[in-house]
């Protein structure tokens, strides 16, 4: 049986929860919120378990939110003890966030208290954002001061509460159009001691330039005068995208010519037919036919066939390699071809170039199928 994320979300978690409100709240009635969290629970994925628990404790706690918020509080445990936690143990916190980012809107300093506490134990990034929407200037100026704090958790949240593009979350629209208050965040945190940090902000970064391109190519430009190796690293990951897409600015601070001269040759895809399950082989050699050294940025970029029909591509990394006049470099790359969470794969002629400093070269194609019969195997294999 395929384990999932939910399994490490079961009933004991409620049981837990149950446990530790009860005790900073003795009132609190236990049996009526068990039976209401673990109603249909068993039938429901991981962020709807912690929605039902959510939904559970605001119809258990006390009617005020901010009274409820503060038993919430209460029930944590010391932060020395939490910080044993270990992996998926960390959600038992989930539901305590979207408690306060669904019903603390109207208390703001206990709420954002709690998302101080809860951040050092999970993470707030997702709550903090339905006050950035909703009270933009009190949650920055309470930002910039987390900024400083001794937590590195704490700061990482100014950095990762803020990214416009945070993954599986909503868009900060308002950052989007105008990045520049997540920016003078940026600013505070770009020298962070935390590795956990720096490139949290680097994601950031990364999300403001699919917006603002110029913008995050000025930044990283500056970033990069007199930068240590730490501040450096963190501007390369921040320009990831830009450099995948070409960006010229992009190449140039990493010390790379946009569509510097390149040949491929033997390019191969292998099998040429495989199994939605199954990987393939990308291959090539790439040469520099130029008189003059050359710095290249290797990617490459398939085009995946989606639901409709039609195709959408995605960048993968391969290398960062310099060559001498006439130099050749070899290439081999796998790709898996499971279905995942963040990319479902549909059959279909998938067709896949290299990325050489922003210009792309044709490699081939490969034909996805539902599954190979006996035959059809036996030939590809």
């Amino acid at each position: 049986m395929t384990f999932q994320l939910k399994d490490s979300f079961g009933p004991d978690v409620v049981e837990l929860i149950a446990d530790m409100i009860s005790g900073a709240y003795p009132a609190f009635p236990r049996e009526r919120f068990l039976a209401g969290a673990l109603d249909g629970y068993d039938d429901l994925e991981l962020s709807a378990r912690g929605r039902k628990i959510t939904l559970a404790l605001r119809r258990t706690l006390p009617d005020d939110p901010e009274h409820a918020i503060e038993i919430l509080i209460a029930s944590l445990p010391p932060l020395e003890q939490d910080a044993e936690l270990k992996g998926m143990q960390v959600f038992r916190y989930l539901p305590h966030t979207y408690f306060v980012a669904d019903y603390g809107l109207d208390c703001f300093d206990t709420s954002m208290r709690a998302q101080y506490e809860l951040t050092q134990r999970f993470s707030a990034e997702f709550s903090i954002r339905a006050f950035l929407t909703h009270h933009p200037e009190r949650t920055l100026a309470a930002l910039r001061k987390w900024a400083s704090d001794p937590s590195e958790h704490v700061r990482r949240l100014v950095s990762e509460g803020t990214r416009p593009r945070l993954p599986w979350a909503g868009r900060l629209r308002a950052f989007q159009a105008d990045p520049s208050p997540v920016l003078e965040l940026l600013e505070l945190l770009k020298d962070d001691p935390s590795d956990y940090v720096r490139r949290s902000v680097a994601n950031n970064l990364n999300d403001i330039g699919k917006d603002h391109p110029q913008i995050a190519v000025d930044i990283c430009r500056r970033w990069m005068r007199d930068a240590s190796p730490n501040r450096q690293r963190l501007v390369r990951h921040a320009l990831r995208s830009l450099v995948k897409s070409g960006h010229p600015g992009a190449l140039d601070i990493l010390g790379v010519a946009y569509g510097a001269q390149a040949e491929l040759s033997h390019a191969a895809i292998e099998p040429a037919i495989v199994a939605i399950g199954d990987q393939i082989t990308i291959s090539f050699e790439m040469r520099n036919p130029g008189t003059a050294h050359e710095r290249y940025v290797v990617d490459y970029r398939v085009h995946f066939v989606k639901s409709n029909g039609g195709t959408t591509p995605k960048v993968f990394k391969i290398s960062t390699v310099e060559l001498e006049p006439g130099g050749a470099q070899w290439f081999a790359r796998r790709l898996s071809l499971q279905q995942r969470t963040t990319r479902t794969h549909y059959p279909g002629q998938h067709r896949v170039e290299a990325l050489v400093n922003g210009v792309a070269y044709p490699i081939g194609e490969f034909e996805l199928v539902a599954e190979l019969d006996a035959g059809l195997a036996s030939t590809v294999s």
